[in-house]
């Protein structure tokens, strides 16, 4: 493990924050796709950072987008590698592409490629900043998943270091690419239900301390270079946080990566959903870029719910939207001339009239309808379960997938505009999520001055680990 860091060390040295050199130039053949010739000014060469199930999924939507080609991936887990460039050859091969994908363990040694022209960042949320820094200091444009950061200072620097070194960075909020999403905003923007009120937004439970137990290392895993910058002594490997997969016989993970569970290390519901649901909220009422200027956790002046006020006076609780289903995700609109709510595949407003059928979609089920869903699939015959297994292998290897947010990355990052999800839109969403947080912890009502960005004279906030926290050595972030 000291080898590992020793290494680790002297690539962070080499790249430091300059611009990256030549090593590892690799030049691409020319590239056809479904016999089809893409013209060399036309293609866009990804690498992907971060192999487990999300970057899986981002992979299949990006392998949709006309002209896009996968040159690199990298991932502090060698199986994982392994499993991603059998994924990504598999892609070529069916569509007549020279069959190459390198693998790397250190992210560096990606970024140092000139042939590359953005990359996609599906790393565990600590592992954001200095990742979109160093890509847009090596001047590649980034697709960074959501949340955008762990801390507010965290993406504060990542929106200078875009903006600095002019890049286009998409954060990976999709909904803001969904189109019941869409019209809601659109809806509320227009008046549609008059002057907004309150909102509910349904994310979810914030994060616990870390309390699983630690197991050995596995020997394809560089834990260290997974924890990165993170400090807090008290976290250790545990499966749960980094799944575990298998290559003979193939066994994908069998959940998501708990690490966004816990507080040493992620920032719960309160942000993994927050960074759809209340990101969502922000643009319908005009808040991107801005954001809240009161947090109240639950049961602080006597709030029933973690409460926000903005200063124009909307009040948004994060509490159930709808009646019967208190942990279905979704928003829900009050004005003065009526609501509007919405989830993924729903939308519903007081006036139905207001909704276009074909968005109407179904209302999300509750616990215990989909407690029956479950067990009529459990009571599906072997045969049955084995014909849906095989459609939908099929179906992942034509990597047919739709994504209008991935395709919005790639237009902008040949337009040069700004994507639907900008880097100061992620920044605001995620600095609204950690003072959630940070109020909740602190147990007490905090206030925030979204145009300085700073708190009102509150010094025990700016102390606190989620405002910002010493990296580990050797481990820079710049400010």
């Amino acid at each position: 493990m000291e080898k590992n860091q020793e290494k680790t060390i002297s690539r962070r040295k080499f790249l430091g924050y300059s611009a990256l050199g030549l090593a590892g130039l690799t030049i691409l053949p020319s590239w056809a796709i479904d016999g089809v010739k893409i013209a060399p000014s036309d293609r866009v060469v990804v690498g992907f950072i971060g192999l487990g199930r999300q970057g899986l999924s981002d992979f299949r939507g990006f392998a949709g987008c006309p002209g896009v080609q996968v040159a690199a991936c990298c991932d502090v887990d060698t199986m994982k590698v392994e499993r991603f460039q059998r994924r990504v050859k598999e892609w070529q091969k069916e569509k007549g592409m020279n069959q190459r994908c390198d693998g790397y363990e250190f992210y560096e040694d990606l970024l140092n490629r000139k042939d590359i022209d953005a990359v996609e960042i599906a790393t565990p949320d600590h592992w954001h900043a200095l990742g979109v820094i160093h890509a847009a200091e090596s001047g590649k444009d980034v697709y960074c998943q959501k949340p955008l950061a762990y801390t507010i200072t965290e993406g504060l620097a990542m929106v200078q270091a875009i903006r600095r070194n002019k890049r286009v960075l998409q954060v990976g909020s999709q909904q803001r690419s969904s189109k019941e999403f869409q019209k809601a905003i659109e809806l509320v923007q227009s008046g549609a239900i008059g002057h907004i009120e309150k909102i509910y937004a349904r994310v979810g439970e914030p994060p616990t301390p870390y309390n699983l137990p630690e197991q050995p290392v596995p020997a394809n895993l560089n834990f260290n270079q997974w924890m990165g910058p993170l400090n807090d002594p008290k976290i250790h490997y545990n499966s749960d946080i980094c799944p575990v997969i298998s290559l003979e016989p193939e066994k994908a993970e069998t959940l998501w990566g708990a690490w966004r569970w816990y507080q040493e290390m992620g920032n719960g519901y309160t942000a993994d959903w927050g960074a759809h649901m209340f990101d969502i909220a922000q643009a319908a009422i005009g808040m991107d870029g801005s954001g809240p200027v009161e947090f109240y956790p639950k049961g602080v002046n006597g709030a029933q719910y973690a409460t926000m006020k903005y200063a124009n006076g909307i009040i948004m609780t994060e509490q159930p939207y709808l009646d019967d289903n208190d942990d279905a995700q979704g928003l829900k609109f009050f004005g003065t001339k009526g609501w509007i709510e919405v989830a993924r595949g729903y939308l519903a407003a007081s006036d139905p009239s207001l909704i276009p059928s074909e968005l109407a979609g179904n209302r999300p089920m509750t616990p215990a309808q989909r407690e029956k869903a479950m067990q009529e699939r459990q009571q599906q015959t072997a045969a049955q379960r084995s014909q849906r297994g095989e459609q939908n292998r099929a179906g992942a290897l034509r990597f047919e997938i739709s994504s209008p947010h991935m395709q919005n990355f790639i237009d902008c990052i040949r337009s040069r505009e700004n994507p639907i999800a900008p880097v100061e839109v992620g920044a605001s969403t995620n600095t609204l999520c950690c003072l959630a947080n940070i109020a909740r912890e602190l147990n007490r009502a905090v206030r925030w001055n979204p145009a300085t960005l700073s708190f009102v004279n509150d010094r025990e906030a700016e102390a606190h680990r989620l405002y910002y926290y010493p990296y580990r050595r050797p481990y820079c972030l710049p400010r």
